[in-house]
């Protein structure tokens, strides 16, 4: 899978992209990124301006509509693949587990991160991306939301995680969408907690069922809007 992440601070992604899991998977070629500076797409001037006071006044400045669609275009046309558009915003539509399955469906992902007060509106009047935000509050720049997203999709990609059952396992992954249960691991007994005699007496049977029940009372408990109605009114 290839994510191309079009930003004003390619840098930023330095350290993210050398650690842990991902740094295996770009290693072992499942996944490419390759990130693209708006500034080069600039008109050639002393300081390649990319951005500009808004039309009608305002605090900020907005990202300009030329130097991002060239940007978008030269990448887009840098490789045949068809690529699916995301830009990164507040306004956009809440990004979850579900959407990160949908886009590892995906041969090609083109990440546009914001900053400033944003983008020209005319910037999604022409491209047509998919706006999509992390969460309700706002962030200095799209560089982390889309840093969450490729953390995300990357781990869904058949080769990446030792065993493929963690995704099985995880919080909001499955079709009932629980919380994931307690785990554990040694010591068995710290400060006074122990761990569950159930997970240590080997009857898988029994471990299946404990971790079912804990992962219905623990949504119960944090995230009851993710349960059907009729959970709610008999917990």
């Amino acid at each position: 899978m290839r994510f191309d992440i079009v930003t004003l601070f390619p840098a930023l992604f330095d350290g993210y992209l050398s650690q842990g899991l991902l740094s295996k998977a770009l290693k072992n070629e499942l996944v490419e990124i390759h990130r693209h500076d708006l500034r080069d797409h600039a008109p050639e001037t002393t300081h390649r301006p990319v951005d500009d006071k808004p039309f009608g006044g305002g605090p900020g400045m907005l990202i300009q509509v030329e130097p991002t669609v060239n940007c978008v275009e030269a990448v887009e046309a840098a490789v045949p693949e068809k690529a699916r558009r995301v830009l990164l915003t507040p306004q956009g539509k809440r990004f979850d587990q579900r959407m990160a399955e949908d886009f590892a469906n995906d041969p090609r992902l083109i990440l546009l991160c914001g900053r400033y007060e944003g983008f020209d509106q005319r910037v999604i009047d022409i491209w047509e991306p998919e706006e999509i935000s992390v969460g309700d509050f706002v962030l200095n720049g799209g560089e982390v939301a889309a840093m969450v997203i490729i953390d995300a999709v990357v781990r869904l990609i058949p080769g990446v995680l030792g065993d493929q059952q963690s995704n099985i396992d995880d919080s909001f992954s499955r079709g009932n969408r629980l919380l994931e249960f307690p785990q554990y691991t040694r010591p068995r007994e710290f400060r006074g907690h122990t761990v569950p005699d159930v997970l240590t007496g080997g009857d898988h049977g029994a471990i299946a069922k404990w971790r079912a029940e804990q992962s219905r009372l623990r949504t119960q408990q944090r995230r009851s809007d993710l349960l059907p109605e009729s959970d709610n009114q008999n917990p």
